[in-house]
């Protein structure tokens, strides 16, 4: 299990639009719960959930991911 936080100044609309494609576009695994602020998608015997906080400057993405540390870490540095 990993928990890890990272920053952007990408917009919230554009994290979770990345998110999406990334996790379940290309690496197809399943939509479980979304809020406005928040994304879990499951598959491959884990999970991985995001939750975004705005911020004025730059918005946090804290993530956190059981079975897919390497895909998670991957995902940020895109972010950056």
């Amino acid at each position: 299990m990993l928990n890890i936080t990272g920053d952007t100044k990408l917009s919230s609309d554009e994290i979770k639009k990345k998110f999406k494609d990334y996790f379940g576009n290309e690496l197809k695994l399943d939509l479980n719960d979304e809020t406005d602020n928040c994304i879990t998608y499951i598959g491959g015997g884990g999970y991985v959930t995001a939750t975004i906080v705005t911020g004025k400057d730059k918005n946090t993405v804290d993530m956190v991911t059981r079975e897919w540390e390497f895909q998670v870490k991957d995902f940020l540095s895109i972010l950056k």
